[in-house]
């Protein structure tokens, strides 16, 4: 695996699935509860949000946690911080799964909603 070199932060941890037929609303519900626990409250997390596609990709659903940076993410994950972290249960409505961190430090908008 190749080093990552930047980690100012803030890093986007994005955990993507490829679900099982017939199992995107259960994963949803479980990203909710489970995976909201994961994350909820942990020192350097920031926030998290989740969603499915749409159209073509309606199988496909996406859990984001913003973290502070790279070192908060290392220490609730831990050695396995590159890996998938799957609570029980997720085997059996989980085609498929990767994580991705990005380095968010070069650019980052959100808009108000004033």
């Amino acid at each position: 695996m190749t080093e990552i070199t930047q980690q100012n932060g803030p890093i986007v941890r994005l955990f993507q699935v490829r679900a099982k037929p017939g199992c995107v609303e259960k994963l949803i519900q479980k990203f909710a509860v489970t995976s909201a626990e994961v994350v909820k409250g942990e020192p350097g997390n920031q926030g998290y949000f989740f969603g499915n596609g749409l159209g073509s990709d309606d199988d496909y659903v996406v859990f984001a946690s913003l973290w502070q940076d790279l070192d908060s993410v290392k220490a609730r994950f831990g050695d396995e911080w590159q890996t998938s972290f799957l609570p029980p249960g997720y085997e059996d409505l989980i085609d498929e799964c990767s994580i991705r961190h990005i380095d968010s430090s070069s650019g980052w908008h959100v808009k108000s909603h004033d």
